[in-house]
């Protein structure tokens, strides 16, 4: 039978990857739950074979289930049946398998029902999810909303809300208005406090809520009358079982059909205030965000194995002029280019995801224990890197997964344009990724702090102090050179002293750290297996002819120059 785990290599690698050994000791706690629940892991070694075991069964219902039922899901889609949200039949199925076999708060504390995984094979889940539905993948890690429970949430709270979502109740993050989209500031939902009842009330309307409908969502609202900006906002949980919410409407979407996408008023709705008042966008809902931006990291890995696995299988059966069209160099230099950039890129999600475990097990200790003064300075380093690398993995993964889907469906011809082969799907599922849950350009707003500050520029230096064998020297070179390009271009930009013109060259300048970022990481990769080598090779090249061009492009600009695109 199939299996999108074991027939990708590169997913083991990373779960093997050596900061492991520190994620899960800090998130087990020195395996503290070993005697208290019996599927706790002993040590490291049973922890990543049970992470192995949990990816295996992903695996193999992504394969066996989610990716055959994926065409009729798209056709299909959801429905609005007594004012509830109903699955298309193939979602439900999908649903129900993975409830089944109980991997539906897998990164859920134990004393709730959950597996307590670490982000790395959370995320690695979501990504193999995407490889067979992306619309699924929506459904299914909006488990980010429980996280964020889990982190603000009293302990009521929690034992409500959290032990239903590992039993397998979905979850969704209730936050566009029509009016309030990127500046989530905006937005006019209110929400009341009835003293004679000692009850939050909501009243007003979300719009492009995905999942919508869910079982449990969290609504962020204005609860300060008078304000206007995001001080007035909290976060509240509305349960679906007072059944106070009308759902609307569900969009008719470009892409990710099965993924209902819905408009939702508000009448009266009780709901709980999760956390304190004021707090609901400064804090509760960037964590939130940050969760979910990594979920689309993931989603858009997968969909790059998708188009890319695609567009080998159609090429190596397709023949023109007497021979398969892999054996053109027009088609295998584009197919191998996808294989490098999804390897590149998949290097990039699970850095990031290691960097948030670190420092999400390190605040889970501090809510047992005092942290000593290393481990907080610890804590704060990882923090900072999961702060700047969350950004940067979600604007390069989503881009990643629209050119890919693109060149994919361009080596399938004509047959790519009918609806006869997945790519069709898969290309229109990818064009959301670079759109939801922060635009490319809102991401290269918050990346570009890791260009100013320095921090993109400092881990480069860290990548460059790890030991490598000497045969990759030539790699580290060109990666040298690429560095000066960079820190060159970043001084001139920085130079004129002005915030407009840093913003005007941001997605250059971002784009540029993140090439280097890459070229490290698989060179790092290619240390541990040589599989990787002529990927690392491949890719330094290609980002190191795109840095040159960034670079020209910076040095013949002028402040002066923004006139010109002021339309």
């Amino acid at each position: 039978m199939a299996n999108f785990y074991s027939d990708n290599k590169a997913l083991r690698f990373h779960l093997e990857h050596p900061l492991m050994q520190k994620i899960v000791k800090l998130k087990e706690d020195n395996f503290a739950e070993k005697d208290k629940f019996d599927y706790a892991p002993q040590d490291f070694d049973d922890a990543l074979d049970s992470y192995d075991k949990v990816m295996d069964i992903v695996g193999d219902i992504s394969a066996n289930l989610l990716a055959p039922l994926a065409e009729s899901v798209d056709h299909e889609g959801p429905k609005i049946v007594n004012n509830e949200v109903v699955y298309a039949q193939g979602t439900q199925q999908g649903l129900d398998a993975f409830r089944k076999a109980e991997l539906l708060g897998m990164s859920l504390p134990r004393q709730y029902g959950g597996l307590n995984l670490p982000t790395v094979p959370y995320i690695m889940s979501g990504e193999i999810v995407a490889r067979a539905d992306a619309a699924f993948c929506n459904i299914f890690g909006l488990q980010d909303c429980a996280e964020t429970i889990l982190e603000f949430g009293d302990e009521a709270m929690k034992t409500k809300y959290l032990t239903r979502i590992c039993a397998g109740e979905t979850a969704a993050m209730d936050l566009t208005e029509p009016d309030a989209g990127s500046d989530l500031g905006a937005v006019q939902l209110k929400a009341h406090y009835d003293e004679e009842k000692k009850q939050w009330f909501l009243n007003g309307v979300k719009r492009f809520i995905t999942n919508g409908d869910a079982h449990v969502n969290l609504v962020l609202a204005r609860t300060e009358e008078g304000t206007t900006d995001a001080r007035g906002l909290s976060l509240l949980i509305y349960d679906r079982n007072d059944k106070a919410v009308i759902v609307r409407r569900l969009e008719n979407k470009l892409g990710i059909k099965g993924s209902p996408t819905c408009e939702l008023v508000f009448k009266n709705a009780p709901a709980e205030l999760c956390g304190e008042r004021r707090m609901g966008l400064i804090k509760y809902v960037m964590f939130l965000m940050n969760g979910a931006r990594l979920g689309i990291g993931a989603q858009s890995v997968g969909l790059c194995e998708a188009a890319y696995r695609e567009a080998l299988s159609y090429a190596h059966e397709r023949e023109q002029f007497g021979k398969p069209i892999i054996q053109f160099p027009a088609v295998y230099e584009l197919i191998t280019n996808m294989k490098v950039r999804t390897e590149a890129v998949r290097s990039l999600l699970y850095e990031t995801s290691r960097f948030v475990d670190v420092y999400k097990a390190y605040d889970m200790l501090a809510k047992k224990r005092d942290l000593t003064a290393e481990e907080k300075a610890d804590a704060r380093v990882y923090s900072k890197l999961a702060d700047i690398f969350t950004p940067l993995v979600k604007l390069t993964s989503s881009e990643y997964a629209n050119s890919l889907a693109y060149d994919s469906l361009q080596v399938h011809g004509g047959s790519g344009f009918m609806k006869d082969y997945p790519i069709e799907r898969i290309y229109r599922d990818a064009r959301i990724t670079s759109i939801y849950e922060g635009t490319s350009q809102l991401q290269v707003v918050a990346a570009i702090r890791g260009v100013t500050t320095g921090g993109y520029l400092n881990q480069i230096k860290a990548y460059e102090a790890e030991q490598v064998n000497a045969h990759f020297d030539y790699l580290r070179e060109k990666l040298a050179d690429m560095t000066t390009d960079y820190a060159k271009a970043v001084e001139m930009v920085k130079g004129e002293k002005n915030n407009e013109y840093i913003d005007f060259h941001a997605r250059r300048l971002v784009e540029m750290a993140g090439n280097i970022i890459m070229g490290h990481l698989l060179v790092i990769d290619a240390n541990r297996c040589d599989c990787f080598k002529e990927s690392a090779e491949i890719f330094i090249k290609l980002g190191y002819s795109e840095n040159k061009q960034r670079l020209a492009y910076i040095e013949k600009s002028d402040v002066k120059d923004l006139g010109f695109y002021k339309i």
